[in-house]
């Protein structure tokens, strides 16, 4: 799955893929990137390296998120703004991390308006979804074979995007969703916003404004660093970022935390499994169930499954090993249709 870096041109999208992947993509202009920037980041996981230290593990691997670097419009250019191919870059994500500039222009050329910008930017993907609606209804007005149901959704959702209300802040039950799963709505889509903000305003946090206008658009996470802080950590070799991150009163690079978020953003979570040999961190969608994790691993596991050997992380860490763990009756046996938690580490038994 993937998550699309988005947001007017300027407000620093580049700089940020780059602190986040720690890769060199070329920064600076505003906009007019050819073709989006792509990487994979590694998500923190402090539960495998846990893991790895009781078992002595000879590997260590991570769940991963798919960043793509998308180019943005002007600020400003509410009147068709969204050209084919960034609406279509967009629409091929699977959530949206709005860059926000928060920093003052380098050219001083224009003001500083996050709160502003969060609007407006929401406005354009409701414009490129508005126009998708309306071209929906008027198909369903000719379809005779079109249900009552489809023809009432599209007009639930025209009147939301008519009174600039994203479709993210509606309900919509499974059959809904899969009515509207080939439109690939924008407004639709989850979405988190990255305020990117001087230097000098590390420690500032998120300021109000931002978290309200974030809020009134059902955007529920918000989160601040200074990208070109954190690409310059990046790019340092790991023992020399301890020495950097001190000298901006930080403990850890902030991409940790953003990279965290926008895992979660994709409805993500992971089970563990643990060995001598590997620990690893399996990325599913929450509310998936024991089988179909562990096809996660490899299909015969899923196509040949017995059962799922699971004890959860926290009573792992307190009793200290596996076996332990058993005498306390910690070890839980489940069948395919255990419902996968976070955190849980599992043995999957099989055969085939």
């Amino acid at each position: 799955m993937k998550v699309g870096i988005v947001g007017f041109a300027g407000a620093g999208k580049t700089t940020v893929f780059n602190a986040l992947t720690g890769l060199t993509a070329e920064v600076g202009g505003y906009g007019g990137k050819d073709r989006p920037n792509l990487g994979n980041i590694k998500v923190p996981d402090a539960r495998v390296d846990k893991l790895g230290e009781l078992y002595r593990a000879k590997k260590r691997a991570y769940a991963e998120v798919a960043f793509v670097d998308v180019a943005g419009p002007a600020e400003g250019s509410s009147a068709g703004g969204l050209d084919a191919r960034l609406v279509a870059a967009m629409r091929d994500v699977d959530a949206l991390a709005h860059v926000v500039r928060a920093f003052p222009d380098p050219l001083g050329t224009r003001p500083t308006h996050p709160a502003a910008d969060v609007a407006s930017f929401d406005a354009e993907l409701i414009l490129s979804d508005l126009i998708q609606v309306e071209n929906r209804l008027e198909r369903l007005k000719k379809d005779q074979k079109a249900t009552p149901r489809e023809r009432d959704l599209f007009a639930r959702c025209k009147a939301a995007l008519d009174a600039e209300q994203p479709l993210r802040a509606l309900d919509f039950d499974d059959e809904e969703r899969h009515l509207m799963t080939g439109f690939r709505f924008l407004s639709l889509k989850p979405q988190m916003i990255l305020l990117n903000v001087a230097e000098t305003d590390i420690a500032a946090g998120v300021p109000a404004a931002v978290q309200e206008a974030a809020q009134a658009r059902a955007i529920p996470t918000v989160t601040a660093m200074c990208g070109q802080a954190e690409m310059d950590i990046a790019q340092l070799a790991p023992e020399e970022q301890g020495d950097f991150l001190r000298d901006l009163g930080l403990t850890a690079p902030a991409r940790d935390r953003f990279i965290v978020a926008a895992y979660g953003l994709l409805d993500l979570m992971s089970f563990l499994t643990a060995g001598e040999d590997e620990c690893r961190a399996w990325p599913i969608q929450r509310g998936t169930k024991a089988q179909r994790a562990a096809g996660k691993i490899h299909s015969d596991i899923e196509r040949g499954f017995i059962r799922a050997e699971v004890i959860a992380y926290d009573d792992f860490i307190a009793y200290g090993s596996e076996a332990k763990c058993k005498e306390a009756g910690k070890l839980r046996l489940e069948g395919k249709e255990y419902v996968v938690q976070d955190g849980d580490i599992i043995h999957f038994r099989f055969n085939v």
